[in-house]
Parts: C-alpha cells; structure tokens; sequence
C-alpha cells in the first residue's frame, strides 16, 4: 500500500520565458487577465508526462503567468491529496474518466463554462460527448490510450498476444516484469483475461482474478507505473505492463521494445482536464485550456510527449508516420474488445480489500 500512496514530490517553476525557443506563435489565450495577487501564477497537479518546458514557458509568454506544476503517479494519490485538503492551489487537474465521474459524485469540481472556451468543436466527435462526461460538462479531454504490455523483442522473440502469456511464462519471466501499481488496472486486466469486465461488480469474479495475480506475484519484480522505464531500457526488465503512451516513448529510445494491446481487451483510458471548485485562479485555468485546445499546440504535444491528441484539428496537422502509429492511434479493430474504466460503487472496497491482500 505505501509504494502505491507514494507521491513523487516534482516541481516545476517557471517564470516568464521568451516564445522564440518554442516554435509556436500564438493569438492571445488569456481570459480578461489582470496581473494581480493570486492571478500572477497557475497552479497545476498533473502527470508525469504531461507537461514539459516548452508547453508551460509558452503558457507563460502569452498571459504574464507563473506556471508551477506538482505531479502524481495515480488518480488514488491525487484524489486523496484533494480530500485531505492539500489541493487548494491547483487551477488545474488532470483526472482520468472514471475519476471524473469520483470528483462529480464529491462535488469537487466546476462546471465548464463552454462559452469560455475556443476550439472546443476542434475534438474528434467520439470526444465531444463521452460516456463518463457527458457533454464535456465537467472535463476537457487532454490525451487517450490504452493499457497494455511492453516486451523485450531481442529477449522475447515470441510477441505475447494476450494477458495469460504471462502466466504461461512466469518461470522465463521470474523478477523480470513489472505490473502498473494501480489497482483497477491490474484486478481489471486479470478480469479481462478470465472473461469478466473490467468493472465487474461480482466479488466471486474479483476474488478468482486476485487468486490468478496471487500465482503470478512470486514472478513480479513491483508493482510500479514510472520506475520501470529505466529498468525496461536497461535490459533489467523483458516486460511491463504500462500505458500505451509511455510505451511510445520508451520505443523511440529503443525500437526493440514492442507494444501490444492483449488480444482479450484492455483498458481505454482518457485523460482529461478539469477545474476544481477550489481554484483560486479561474481565468488563469480556462486560459490554459483554450491554449491546449488550439489544433497547432495539440499537434506539437502529441509530438514532443509522444501522446494520442483527441483534437481532431491537431491530428491533421500531424505527419503521417505519426497518424498511422497504432500504439498511438489504435485501429477501431483493435480497440473493440478494450473497456472503459467506470466507478463500481460499493465494490471499490472489495477491490481495495483484494489489493492490500496482493500486496500485503
């Protein structure tokens, strides 16, 4: 339970930069801006991956603002920072789907004032209205992807097709994989495997896929969703089970390392960005989302971070190797059997008792 609370203490604090090293010339994305108290800066709490040097600097080159960006490595951690009362400098968060529907349900978040907006209609439709929110009321879609394996091609010539590969190998695999530390995806992908959902709501179900993690642990090296990158390049590692968007980048570093969505389904997950009722700096955050949802900075993100854009403006803009990167951009083939993340109500104990037991 401690290495899945773990919260990776990061802050970025960046003063006004010049525009010129970033490539990208903008119009205004301020929102009535006024330089004045808490105004002067934005406050962020967002993932590892997302956000970097160029995107914040521009950020601040166009409205005067101080960015500060403070990152986590699971919705679990940042959800309990927020309800434990740590998160009332944030403008801007970055929940997952199914968290969304969460922060909702606590009255955590406000309502997005689409008039506020520019470029909304820049989303691909399927982003327009999605399941978890509808109508984007809450929540503007930032990157989407899936959950899925990374393997060692060179060490691994056999490309694992499905999640039972790692029970069939665990002995080849012994101390040499890694699973994401996130309880949903991990009970979800032994769910999936046994051919229950991924939101299953049947303890009998849930417990059978802690049973089948229990055979595989004494196999697992962590349970870990950042540390393993430099473990996989390092050749310490023949397999993770990581996010597809990280799984791009470490290929780049090395094209050996190949990705697959398992042949029984995954998850399908989107990122979104949302405004919480605590912020202390409202036009500082729709300023940042208008800048975000502008198609020739959605297309430079995509390309700098390595991340799936829902804009559909911006994906045009994209080159054409990028569009046809099936680890980026899945084929509506491979994505059929892959499951949204959904809230399980009283069962998210059941699962939190399964997981503590995983790893107790």
């Amino acid at each position: 339970m401690t290495n899945r609370r773990q919260f990776l203490k990061k802050m970025v604090a960046l003063s006004s930069l010049s525009l010129s090293s970033c490539g990208w010339r903008l119009a205004n994305v301020g929102d009535n801006y006024t330089g004045s108290g808490q105004s002067d800066e934005l406050h962020i709490y967002t993932w590892t991956q997302y956000t970097d040097q160029e995107l914040l600097s521009t950020f601040t080159a166009q409205t005067g603002m101080k960015v500060l960006a403070d990152v986590y490595d699971s919705n679990d951690v940042m959800l309990a920072k927020l309800q434990a009362g740590g998160g009332g400098t944030y403008s801007i968060i970055y929940p997952s789907d199914y968290m969304v529907q969460k922060m909702v349900d606590k009255n955590l978040l406000t309502p997005i004032n689409h008039e506020r907006l520019i470029g909304l209609d820049n989303l691909f439709p399927r982003f327009q209205n999605p399941s978890y929110d509808p109508y984007n009321r809450y929540s503007i879609p930032f990157n989407w992807g899936t959950t899925g394996l990374l393997y060692n091609s060179e060490k691994l010539p056999t490309a694992p097709e499905d999640w039972e590969y790692l029970w069939q190998n665990k002995d080849k695999l012994h101390k040499k994989i890694t699973l994401l530390n996130d309880v949903r995806e991990v009970i979800g992908a032994a769910l999936r495997m046994l051919g229950y959902s991924y939101n299953s709501q049947n303890e009998t179900e849930i417990k059978q896929a802690y049973e089948k993690l229990k055979e595989l642990k004494p196999a697992i090296a962590a349970f870990d969703t950042d540390a393993w990158q430099n473990q996989m390049l390092a050749g310490d590692l023949l397999l993770a089970m990581c996010y597809s968007a990280d799984a791009v980048k470490i290929s780049k570093e090395n094209p050996k390392l190949k990705f697959v969505i398992p042949r029984s389904g995954s998850s399908l997950w989107t990122d979104t960005i949302v405004i919480p009722k605590t912020s202390p700096n409202v036009a500082g955050a729709y300023a940042w989302i208008n800048l975000i949802l502008r198609p020739e900075v959605a297309a430079q993100i995509s390309q700098r971070l390595n991340i799936s854009t829902p804009n559909h403006a911006g994906f045009e803009q994209l080159p054409k190797q990028l569009q046809n990167n099936t680890n980026l951009f899945p084929s509506e083939a491979l994505l059929k059997n892959c499951e949204r993340l959904t809230p399980v109500g009283k069962f998210e104990e059941v699962y939190e008792r399964y997981w503590t037991q995983l790893l107790a």
